[in-house]
């Protein structure tokens, strides 16, 4: 049914308990899992002497961080034996990136984690995984 999963990845727990949910499917399906971290465009200012960081370095290490964090899905995806293709995309927020990547790779699942932020909390912090829902045509499968 499902041959191509999309599975965000922002390091944590609880996108860690995402992805061993899409790779089980994907063993299930025959499926290739498509594994993305979304990194942070620098944090432009008028008074750019005052950035406490350079923008090269804050690339690398904006880089380096979604590295990892893609590289560990891929290295979970091969224990399993699952096909895994790792991308990492620089965006201003996630919930497009992870639409746009979805229609790019013309995939058919999204799995992606929900932290269970609820109330005013979620309405204050915003929820990636609730605008991926809102907006996203592909399925989405959420995990918690």
């Amino acid at each position: 049914m499902f041959k191509r999963i999309l599975v965000p990845t922002d390091g944590s727990d609880i996108s860690a308990k995402a992805l061993n949910t899409a790779i089980g499917m994907a063993r299930v399906h025959g499926a290739k899992i498509y594994a993305l971290s979304v990194k942070e465009p620098f944090p432009y200012s008028a008074v750019s002497e005052m950035q406490p960081t350079p923008p090269q370095e804050f690339f690398d290490a904006q880089e380096r961080i979604a590295s990892a964090r893609v590289k560990a899905a891929m290295d979970e995806a091969a224990k399993a034996e699952v096909s895994c293709e790792g991308h990492t995309v620089e965006a201003l927020h996630a919930w497009e990136a992870i639409i746009d990547h979805a229609a790019n790779k013309q995939c058919d699942l999204v799995v992606m984690a929900s932290h269970g932020r609820r109330g005013v909390q979620a309405l204050l912090l915003g929820s990636e995984t609730q605008k991926v829902l809102t907006h996203c045509t592909t399925p989405v499968l959420v995990v918690r």
